[in-house]
């Protein structure tokens, strides 16, 4: 069972020299640690629960009102068995002690934590405007203006960041909330790295990886560097702005394609390509943010922000009161009259729901998830499944729509396999240590012939009139796997 938040506050006081370092390099320690938000001694009782913002592999965002002083809260809930089991112990204690230390307007706001028997809770600043990723899909492509706007209230957020010493490492539209008004404010630093001369007090049993040059982030913002090994930089921020604003721009990613395989080629290769109607001065930011070498990226320099920040694309910003500047209209969710939450109460969640390590996520009535039926919030775990060494199992022309290291589960015994699912369609698992095909699912478009069911997030069962084969995968993709498997029978 991991430690509770209590003993994880006694171990924030540090006698003596605590030095060593863990996973972000001789960063910044000191004998002793208060927390500015507090531990509480709140249950989930204490608040009316709504709308779900978002779902991850081990934590959940709700809404969440304090019933006491009608105050609404980003509410994250992160499940103590999962991170148990995955080794997530010092992750969550890093993102909560480096949102601590963060103040900035620019910033969700961390305001106090609680816990109980099965789950954590972080008491997030609300963003009632939602997720950037929703204005750009309501809005089709954002114009210059509005993304000169948003793109500037981020570039003055990672500048605070960076001066810190800390990288985000998972810069997206998604991860970019909006408040009530339409300010930007970067969230979820559930992956966030403090550099070898940090300024953010950072504790030996809270660290983000134990190499500088572990994959984290999301495909279609994941710079060249990661996918070759190189240690973390502040350019992989500088490379997702990039990314983002392109996407603001356009309504896509720079380098969308079929799978997240292929996402990895273009990346690699740097196949770039601008819509006519970008102008010159987007293009050339979006160019020199997206170039190969990390340290040439705009912001990257120890002067960069100020070079980043004159870039002719920024033209007219007051970078002195960007706060104070109105920004654009929110485009309201479909249906409604404004893009605020509203208070009405999701009857998918009530206290009995939340902290069960075995309901991961919110069951729908055809088996998938909250999570899953939005791509976007997957965050992949290893660039390993991606290697070119899968590529010998292609034919010309066939290329990779998802793939994963599951275990394939037996009466007795289970073992590790390569599961691939091809636009042929083919779907085969590969012994990932001899490299040979160990099974080749005979494909169907007929689900009475060929179906997935999803028994948990993580375990999911392919059947075949002749066959029922159990799966595991520890990323929990299980309705990943399903959502990709009948979005291809039924292409």
């Amino acid at each position: 069972m991991l430690e509770t938040e209590k003993d994880f506050d006694s171990k924030l006081k540090i006698q003596g020299n605590s030095s060593s370092s863990n996973g972000g390099g001789n960063v910044q320690r000191s004998k002793s640690f208060a927390f500015r938000a507090p531990q509480e001694n709140y249950t989930i009782q204490d608040f009316e629960l709504g709308k779900i913002y978002g779902v991850g592999s081990y934590s959940k965002v709700v809404r969440a009102k304090k019933k006491d002083t009608g105050t609404v809260y980003a509410l994250k809930i992160m499940d103590k068995k999962f991170i148990t089991k995955e080794n997530k112990t010092a992750y969550v204690k890093l993102e909560r002690i480096v949102l601590d230390q963060l103040d900035h307007p620019g910033i969700v706001r961390l305001y106090f934590t609680f816990q109980d028997s099965f789950s954590l809770y972080m008491a997030l600043e609300s963003c009632e405007g939602g997720e950037l990723f929703d204005q750009i899909t309501r809005k089709g492509r954002l114009s210059e203006d509005e993304a000169r706007f948003y793109a500037a209230e981020v570039v003055d957020a990672l500048e605070y960041i960076h001066n810190l010493g800390v990288i985000h490492r998972d810069i997206k539209p998604e991860n970019l909330l909006l408040t009530a008004e339409g300010h930007i404010k970067i969230a979820d630093f559930g992956s966030v790295k403090p550099m070898q001369d940090s300024q953010i007090t950072v504790l030996p049993n809270a660290a983000s990886d134990d190499k500088a040059c572990t994959f984290v982030g999301t495909a279609a913002y994941v710079p060249p560097e990661v996918l070759n090994s190189s240690p973390a930089t502040f350019g992989n921020d500088l490379w997702a702005l990039g990314c983002t604003l392109y996407q603001m721009l356009s309504g896509t990613s720079p380098f969308k394609d079929a799978s997240e395989w292929l996402i990895f080629q273009r990346i690699i290769a740097r196949d770039l390509r601008f819509p006519d109607y970008f102008s010159d001065e987007a293009r050339d930011l979006i160019d020199r943010l997206l170039d190969l070498d990390p340290s040439r990226r705009p912001g990257a320099a120890p002067d960069g922000y100020a070079i980043l920040k004159r870039h002719p694309f920024f033209k007219g910003v007051d970078w002195d009161n960007l706060r104070a500047q109105i920004p654009p209209k929110l485009a309201p969710e479909p249906g409604t009259q404004s893009p605020v939450a509203d208070d009405v109460h999701d009857s998918s969640w009530s206290p009995s729901h939340i902290g069960d390590g075995s309901a991961a996520s919110v069951r729908q009535p055809d088996g998938a998830t909250s999570s899953e039926g939005t791509g976007h919030i997957t965050r992949l775990a290893s660039i390993d499944s991606f290697d070119s060494k899968w590529q010998q199992f292609l034919e010309p022309g066939e290329s990779v729509l998802m793939i994963s290291m599951v275990k394939k589960l037996q009466k007795l015994t289970s073992k590790k396999v390569q599961l691939i699912l091809t636009n042929k369609p083919k779907l085969i698992y590969v012994d990932p240590s001899k490299l040979i095909v160990k099974g080749n699912i005979i494909w169907s478009d007929n689900p009475n012939d060929l179906s997935i069911q999803v028994a948990s997030p993580s375990n999911f069962k392919i059947c075949t009139p002749k066959k029922v084969m159990s799966f595991e995968d520890a990323k929990q993709r299980a309705c990943q796997w399903k959502k990709a498997i009948e979005g291809l029978q039924n292409r």
